[in-house]
């Protein structure tokens, strides 16, 4: 069986909420986008407009990769809590999976 990038994406993020360098949920990670405490952060594909244009624009100005290619569902799968809001503090962690994205968009 081959895992796919999508499969090591996610997987990596369960990893990271297991050492604890997720920042889960809107209001925290809004705050940690502002304090320039993370480089990557999750939006569902499928949240709400407002909030996807509010996420939008503060990754864009405090220069924070944005990810909007997963489901509520597959966010909260990955990481085990119903939290689909989410950053990576971990500079290993987020160097890691904007590698294995960049390889996903490449194939």
């Amino acid at each position: 069986m081959t895992t796919t990038h999508n499969d090591q994406i996610l997987n990596l993020i369960g990893l990271a909420m297991k050492a604890g360098k997720l920042v889960l949920g809107s209001e925290p990670t809004l705050t940690a986008i502002r304090a320039n405490k993370v480089q990557l952060a999750f939006f569902p594909s499928d949240g709400g407009a407002s909030q996807s244009k509010k996420f939008a624009d503060k990754a864009k100005f405090y220069h924070v990769t944005l990810i909007q290619d997963y489901t509520k569902q597959e966010l909260i799968n990955a990481i085990g809590v119903n939290r689909s809001v989410f950053a990576v503090s971990d500079h290993g962690f987020s160097r890691k999976l904007k590698q294995l994205i960049s390889e996903k968009e490449r194939n």
